[in-house]
């Protein structure tokens, strides 16, 4: 029956590796024809993965066969590999309804985990949440719910307008959400429909249909029994998961035609070029750390979490650390924050820019000690986040790379050079700020007093850079010898009073309550003292 050879095909789709054939009706027909008959089958699913399945036939009506194929179910079901517990659960939704006094409840089979009672559960796409409540197992009530078992849960919290047929249930942050999705896609030996890219097709996963355009990444067309590589648009948001099976149906008239494995869930848009196609073979064929590794590759420019890419690459949590262990002492990755980790390749890049950066400003502005690292950070990497910006400038900090002196930040090798006339300049600048101690001078004031001199903000810059003036605030700048003296007479207060009080230290170092409480300010910064309501203490 041609039903019966599409669904052949659509189980070999699914990468089934055991089954029965169970021939029907056997009652009916006479015992030579019955014989033929399964010669017939036999001879069909020859190549399958049936081809040395038990066979078994029955009658319904006069309980022919049926013993026997009972004893085969049972032997199948203890030969079985046990199903993995500790994956999260995961229930494709295949109907939903309500029931008066209790809600909205799903059924659907439970293809992962387990699912106990009161949990917390969302439902993908949408991404509700909801909790679990009175489950059911083959209509009897139930603790938990098992993979392999038929289950209907009662979803508090969400309504039944709001759940549809192929839905996911599943914990928060176990899947990916996506447009798209990377896949080997084969079709089957049998059928006459050729895909030619940009072809539409339906798409078949758990309970879901979707309609899709097929962009083959690895040729331009598919025959009969033939595989490629291809990346699945979607008109509406899906959620898979990699190492997932699917069947997709020639868009009309509708009919069967192939299917395959889904390599990355939440892909971006590729180019057909034959970079895709390796990192493609990475995803069908690499070990789980290199999937990993060209998760976080693909995904430091954005600077993604390591959640997102131990997804992608199907990761599970317990085995994740010990991954990004092993990549890092490999030198592939590179630590920025417990969730952020970019590719070495990636981090060479902005290294690069960031030399490239610099070695022009200092060009241009060869008196100045460096750039203000909050105009470095958006000229360097303008659309990231700045604290991941930050960590990875006091990455390149760590590695000398760059430095950074009172905020400014330069190639660690750079120095400033001052002719003698500058030098002069320099050090009548100096002497104004020792003469003015405590009290030093705004920078307005400075620039005015040394009016119709050139390069006066570099030359600061430059003073800033070598130590010799340290900023404290906005305009406010001091000599070091006098930043000196006012932290030692700060730690003197501390061991004479167990604490420092901005009043008494105002007065000790004989300057007015603006000049102190820069000091004190800057010391908090550099995490020399920490306030506490109205004084302060040593940090450490």
């Amino acid at each position: 029956m041609p039903q019966t050879v599409e669904h052949l095909g659509i189980l070999s789709m699914l990468d089934l590796h055991r089954g029965i054939i169970v021939v029907t009706k056997a009652d009916m027909v006479e015992p030579d024809w019955l014989s033929m008959i399964c010669d017939d089958i036999r001879e069909r699913v020859g190549g399958t993965f049936l081809e040395n399945a038990p066979m078994c036939c029955v009658s319904a009506y006069t309980g022919q066969g049926i013993p026997e194929l009972r004893e085969l179910l049972f032997r199948m079901v203890a030969e079985s590999e046990d199903k993995n517990e500790e994956l999260p659960f995961r229930i494709p939704v295949d109907r939903v309804f309500s029931v008066e006094g209790f809600g909205t409840v799903i059924t659907g089979t439970m293809i992962e985990g387990t699912l106990a009672d009161g949990q917390e559960v969302m439902l993908y796409p949408s991404g509700q949440m909801a909790k679990a409540r009175n489950i059911q197992v083959h209509s009897a009530d139930a603790e938990r719910a098992y993979a392999g078992q038929r289950t209907a849960v009662n979803l508090a919290g969400i309504k039944k307008d709001e759940v549809q047929r192929g839905d996911v249930l599943a914990p928060a942050g176990t899947m990916l959400v996506s447009r798209m999705v990377d896949v080997r896609l084969s079709l089957l030996p049998d059928t006459a429909r050729t895909v030619k890219n940009n072809s539409r097709l339906h798409f078949y996963h758990g309970a879901r249909e979707a309609l899709c355009k097929v962009v083959l990444l690895d040729c331009d067309e598919l025959k009969a029994g033939e595989s490629g590589y291809a990346q699945l648009r979607f008109e509406e948001d899906i959620a898979v998961k990699p190492y997932d099976r699917y069947v997709v149906r020639f868009y009309s008239p509708l009919e069967t035609i192939g299917g395959g494995v889904v390599l990355d869930p939440c892909p971006h848009k590729h180019k057909r070029d034959e970079e895709t196609v390796k990192l493609l073979r990475v995803r069908e064929k690499g070990t789980p750390s290199e999937q990993l590794e060209v998760s976080i590759a693909e995904n430091s420019r954005y600077f993604g979490t390591v959640d997102f890419a131990a997804l992608q690459a199907g990761i599970l949590p317990g085995a994740l650390q010990a991954a990004l262990d092993g990549l890092a002492v490999e030198e592939k990755i590179v630590r920025i924050t417990d969730k952020i980790y970019l590719h070495a390749d990636y981090v060479k890049t902005v290294r690069r820019d960031l030399v490239q950066l610099m070695n022009d400003f200092h060009k241009q502005y060869p008196l100045k000690a460096g750039m203000r690292r909050e105009e470095l950070r958006t000229r360097l990497l303008p659309r990231a986040e700045l604290a991941y910006v930050d960590r990875l400038l006091s990455y390149f900090i760590e590695k000398k790379t760059v430095k950074e002196v009172s905020g400014l930040i330069s190639l660690y090798s750079f120095k400033v050079e001052v002719g003698e006339k500058l030098a002069k300049l320099s050090g009548d600048i100096e002497g104004l700020y020792q003469a003015a101690g405590f009290t030093p001078p705004s920078t307005d004031e400075v620039l005015e007093r040394f009016k119709g001199e050139k390069n006066m903000d570099q030359l600061l810059s430059a003073m800033i850079a070598d130590g010799t003036l340290v900023w404290l605030a906005d305009q406010i700048y001091m000599h070091k010898e006098f930043y000196e003296k006012g932290l030692q007479a700060a730690y003197d207060l501390i061991a004479a009073k167990g604490e420092l009080v901005l009043s008494d230290y105002r007065d000790a170092i004989g300057t007015s309550r603006k000049f102190a409480l820069a000091l004190l300010e800057q010391f908090d910064r550099k995490k020399i003292t920490r306030k506490t309501g109205d004084s302060r203490v040593l940090a450490k």
